[in-house]
């Protein structure tokens, strides 16, 4: 992002606050305080070209609004404010929760989401009286003229804003699934921080390729939404005691709290503290998607009395038993697991051979030629975001299944430390390829367990093969500014060899939307799982799976 235009980003967002038409005046005050030096005269030059774009709008001498085209702009605009915008969200809703449970009255945290079909109220009932939510409050409003009906839900946020009152302070760490095996909490095998993401973490598994809440209900075991938070181990006690006077009036869905400093479900509770688990708010949502209905999910989005919910049943169980408190095997996030795979990749420039890393996906194999046309297409409209390597592997047990290889991102970062550069694989994103191309979706490879453009995928939000602008999957990574010179040089011969870069960033530049650290640069390369995105798009079953394995790079073929 330009200078320039970053300019532009800040004045959207100082109208984005505005409830009046604002001029330039207030406009160059706002942005004074934060640290752009812009006098009326420049500021009204910018809001001009604003205007021409559509972004603003000029009301007489009053001053100038934003338009919802420019509120959409400053959302992908301002996408590395969004990745801490999720955690401060969830904390500014903490703080608005009053709600207090010896009266009953106050607001709490709801999540408000679009069904389509009225059957899904039976299933989601189904759900409720099993107990895998968070509360059985509900507020159900029906569209005569759409159909459409709105479900409000209690976020399990709202817990965390009880306790607050009561002076607890927790700290939610992660959104996760768990793992349930005889009706019994075994452990978290997903997870993404909430500080390290620009979707909210329950959101991104919310997918019904991912959990198996009706699992959970008829069979005992399956895999469900859950939360995890810390709070300080000296208030456990009076935290319990709270807890139950929640679960007597109907809001619940703890699934366990640990003892101090005791790992639990698999996670690390450092010494001092305590941890807890919370069902998702989201969970009966989870079993509708399940059954292939479409959901308009938001979660945490608003506080709302708690006296406009009703409980949509009063004959709730809880199938689940409380977790086993035993020590389980660590989770790995994807950032450790790459960098045991960056370390062995033996790629060498010159002779163009050595071992890279692959992302290898599996389809039927009658689709594989079906497949191949899609791949060379998507290539062919877009080679310079679409990396044309591939190769054809054989599935480990199934003959039926046929694998596609493809090069991943991660083996630059292998290269560029093999050649004395350090490189920092830092964010996984999703770039909308607009003029610039900005990233409109990121999620940090130190913040989850489960590689970012595999979510992407599983959401069905790419668009490579669609009409402009296209989204694709593109990582960002960071390298020490004293090294630019060489790893500039190193950067281009790969690009010129095949290997998707987009983007060498200046120090300081945010690269395409993307912050990076002080004394470093940025360098935004092309997903390796691009190819497998178009397949998927065009609605071919493919097991989308990334960072696989090392393979000879002088296998790859060229579409």
């Amino acid at each position: 992002m330009s200078e320039s235009e970053h300019r532009m980003i800040e004045i959207l967002r100082v109208l984005s606050k505005q409830d009046k038409p604002t001029g330039s005046k207030l406009i160059a005050d706002e942005l004074k305080e934060k640290g752009f030096n812009l006098g009326e005269r420049a500021v009204r030059y910018h809001m001009q070209i604003l205007d021409e774009k559509g972004y603003t709008e000029k009301k007489g001498y009053s001053g100038r609004v934003i338009t919802d085209l420019g509120l959409e702009k400053l959302e992908k605009g301002l996408i590395y404010d969004q990745v801490d915008f999720i955690y401060s969200k969830f904390e500014e809703m903490i703080y608005l929760t009053d709600f207090t449970y010896m009266t009953q009255q106050g607001n709490v945290v709801v999540n408000t989401s679009t069904l389509y079909n009225e059957e899904s109220i039976n299933i989601m009932e189904e759900i409720f009286r099993s107990g895998l939510c968070v509360s059985p409050y509900v507020n159900i409003n029906k569209d005569k003229n759409t159909g459409e009906i709105e479900v409000t839900t209690i976020c399990g946020t709202t817990i965390d804003g009880v306790l607050l009152n009561d002076g607890i302070l927790t700290q939610p760490q992660y959104g996760g699934l768990l793992k349930i095996e005889n009706n019994k909490p075994i452990k978290f095998t997903e997870l993404i921080s909430y500080k390290k993401t620009s979707i909210t973490p329950l959101d991104a598994f919310a997918n019904s390729n991912l959990t198996s809440v009706l699992d959970v209900i008829t069979k005992g075991s399956g895999v469900v939404p859950a939360n995890f938070r810390l709070l300080p181990g000296i208030a456990r006690e009076k935290t319990i005691k709270i807890l139950n006077e929640l679960n007597k009036i109907g809001i619940n869905g703890v699934i366990g709290i640990s003892e101090e400093g005791k790992d639990l479900l698999g996670l690390p509770v450092p010494d001092g503290m305590v941890g807890i688990a919370i069902i998702g708010g989201i969970t009966p949502f989870c079993a509708v998607k399940e059954l292939g209905e479409d959901i308009n999910l938001k979660i945490a989005e608003k506080i709302q009395d708690f006296n406009s919910l009703k409980p949509i049943t009063s004959n709730i169980f809880s199938p689940l038993e409380a977790p086993i408190n035993q020590k389980q095997e660590k989770i790995s996030l994807v950032s450790s697991k790459s960098m045991n795979l960056i370390q062995q990749v033996n790629f060498d420039i010159e002779k163009q051979k050595g071992d890279i890393i692959a992302n290898i996906s599996y389809l039927h194999r009658n689709d594989l030629d079906t497949a191949l046309d899609i791949m060379e297409q998507a290539y062919n409209n877009n080679p310079k975001y679409i990396n044309r390597y591939y190769n054809l592997v054989e599935h480990p047990e199934n003959e039926n299944l046929i694998g596609i290889a493809t090069i991943c991102s991660l083996s630059i970062d292998g290269i560029l430390i093999n050649n004395g550069i350090m490189s920092n694989p830092t964010y996984s994103g999703l770039l909308e390829l607009t003029e610039p191309p900005l990233f409109i979706d990121m999620i940090s490879y130190n913040g989850t367990t489960l590689d970012p453009h595999k979510i992407f995928l599983s959401k069905n939000m790419t668009s490579i093969t669609g009409t402009s602008p296209n989204k694709v999957l593109a990582s960002v990574k960071e390298i020490p500014y004293i090294s630019r010179d060489y790893a500039v040089e190193l950067l281009e011969i790969l690009n010129n060899i095949g290997f998707s870069i987009y983007k060498i960033g200046k120090p300081r530049e945010l690269v395409y939307n993307s912050k990076v650290e002080n004394y470093n640069f940025g360098v935004v390369t092309g997903g390796g799982l691009n190819l497998i995105g178009a397949i998927k798009e065009k609605g071919i079953d493919i097991q989308v799976k990334a960072l696989e394995k090392l393979m000879p790079y002088e296998k790859m073929e060229r579409l």
